[in-house]
């Protein structure tokens, strides 16, 4: 599903070119969820917008879902954007002047490919059906996390993408929106790649590499990826 083959990335500063990423490589096989962990600054975020095609590394390969990312243009990017990945951040981002409804629908309508049907069921599996017609700043945090998480799905990507998905949740909601999204992902037969900081949420997930020193090592006592 994914693979990453000597990545790099660097950022200018004052002092010259700051390193983040080293040579990174990374597989992600089809259905396989995976937590990347590292500390503050190892690049966990930015080696997730780059395989979102939101920023472009200096060099290396990304191979997602039988695309090369690498060498596509702006206009195959913000494809792979709207069709190849479903994202859920942090901070929700959700558009505050659509509905609930609208919100969860906004993804699959870019993409080409809204299933009302679909989302009936995302609707029901996340709890939102007292909430369709509902602004964003009306909704808890929890409740606004279960919409991120329908509209990342609502296009059945074949890559799920989720940085600190329940970073901003308390513990108990934590723990319903990461069931959620698991049980949802897993239906759906997409692959998870998650940054997280949380080893108990890294658990969760089938496999965990740790982000140190620019480059990706296998967490202490994982084992290797199943074969696709």
């Amino acid at each position: 599903m994914l693979k990453i083959e000597r990545l790099h990335k660097g950022y200018p500063t004052p002092q010259g070119i700051l390193p983040v990423l080293q040579g990174v490589d990374l597989e992600l096989v089809r259905g396989e969820s995976l937590a990347l962990m590292g500390e503050s600054g190892s690049g966990k975020s930015t080696l997730l917008h780059l395989v979102a095609g939101l920023d472009r590394a200096d060099r290396g390969a990304i191979l997602a879902d039988g695309q090369a990312l690498h060498e596509m243009d702006e206009r195959g990017l913000a494809r792979w954007r709207r069709c190849g990945i479903g994202l859920i951040f942090q901070q929700f981002n959700l558009v505050g002047s659509l509905t609930v409804a609208d919100n969860l629908a906004f993804q699959a309508r870019l993409a080409g490919r809204h299933d009302p049907r679909w989302q009936a069921e995302l609707v029901d599996r996340l709890g939102l059906g007292a909430l369709l017609g509902r602004y964003p700043e009306q909704l808890s945090g929890g409740q606004q996390q279960r919409v991120a998480l329908g509209r990342a799905l609502a296009s059945r990507p074949p890559l799920v993408l989720a940085d600190e998905p329940t970073g901003n949740l308390d513990e108990a909601t934590a723990g319903e929106v990461l069931d959620l999204l698991l049980s949802l992902v897993e239906g759906s037969g997409a692959s998870l790649l998650m940054v997280t900081h949380s080893p108990a949420v890294a658990a969760r997930l089938q496999r965990t590499v740790v982000l140190r020193a620019g480059r990706v090592h296998p967490a202490a006592g994982a084992s290797a990826p199943s074969p696709p």
